[in-house]
């Protein structure tokens, strides 16, 4: 479904992303996670046309995008969510799911200066559109409330409708689970794979690594810019360049797929790093 091959891009004389192949497939969930700076969001900037490559290419759906602008991308099929909850508070949560479906208009300006019928008629598609889209979610019921009303679960849902409603082959979550409790952080797990069920495909960065080992069909792994590893969460679990890239020099003694301590696998090993490095 999606391509990239030696992918990277420079800022100054730093490789955020530096030579980078690896692929999304269709129907499935991939992970892409590391330690903090490795490139991870940078990656999906890239893929979602925010920032312009130095170097390699994207494919998608077997057509080249890497040059392509941001609503180019999403018109083809590649919708995103940011670190960030980026929804529009004093809005209903409607109004909210309706934006994302805007690309998929063609009234323009003057369309909507003087409410032409192509207006009208493009508005009703996005209030089709944006209803649909909070189906998906689970928030129909809550259509008419402020979006800033919600809890912050209900609010990272309006910002995944937000992104459904641009009719979407490829989903990209960036740290979905972010400011989210346990209990939340579940209800967002079966979320996602009743989207990929009804024939979504999702690609995430997600810094929980109990979301990650317990949702995702394949994972991608970066350090400083670079992918060090891919593979199944179990295959990725116990590569030793995944374990020295969380845990360092503490890492060396311990067997493949264990910690420091040689008992604790590592991704246990490298959920301990990660809450250290949030707390």
């Amino acid at each position: 479904m999606l391509e990239v091959k030696g992918l990277g891009i420079r800022f100054g004389g730093n490789h955020a992303v530096q030579d980078v192949t690896a692929s999304v497939e269709a129907g499935k969930i991939t992970a892409i996670i590391g330690p903090n700076g490795a490139g991870k969001s940078t990656f999906f900037n890239l893929i979602s046309g925010f920032y312009q490559p130095t170097s390699g290419s994207i494919h998608f759906l077997g057509q080249d995008i890497t040059r392509l602008p941001t609503h180019d991308v999403v018109a083809r099929g590649i919708a995103r969510t940011f670190q960030t909850t980026t929804i529009y508070k004093e809005l209903t949560v409607l109004d909210n799911a309706m934006i994302g479906h805007r690309v998929r208009t063609r009234a323009g300006l003057w369309d909507a200066l003087l409410r032409t019928g192509r207006e009208k008629r493009d508005e009703e598609e996005s209030r089709v559109g944006g209803m649909a889209a909070l189906e998906r979610v689970g928030l129909a019921a809550q259509a008419g409330l402020p979006a800033g009303a919600l809890t912050q679960e209900g609010q990272k849902r309006v910002g995944i409708a937000m992104a459904l409603s641009s009719d979407p082959k490829l989903l990209l979550l960036d740290e979905p689970a972010a400011g989210m409790n346990p209990e939340e952080t579940v209800n967002l797990m079966a979320l996602i794979r009743e989207l990929v069920v009804g024939g979504l495909s999702v690609a995430l960065v997600e810094h929980k690594m109990s979301l990650v080992m317990g949702l995702a069909d394949e994972i991608l792994v970066m350090h400083h810019g670079q992918k060090i590893a891919e593979g199944t969460p179990a295959q990725v679990s116990r590569d030793p360049a995944v374990i020295e890239a969380y845990l360092g020099s503490h890492a060396h003694g311990g067997q493949m797929g264990q910690g420091s301590n040689g008992n604790a696998p590592a991704s246990t090993a490298v959920q301990r790093t990660k809450d250290s490095n949030h707390a």
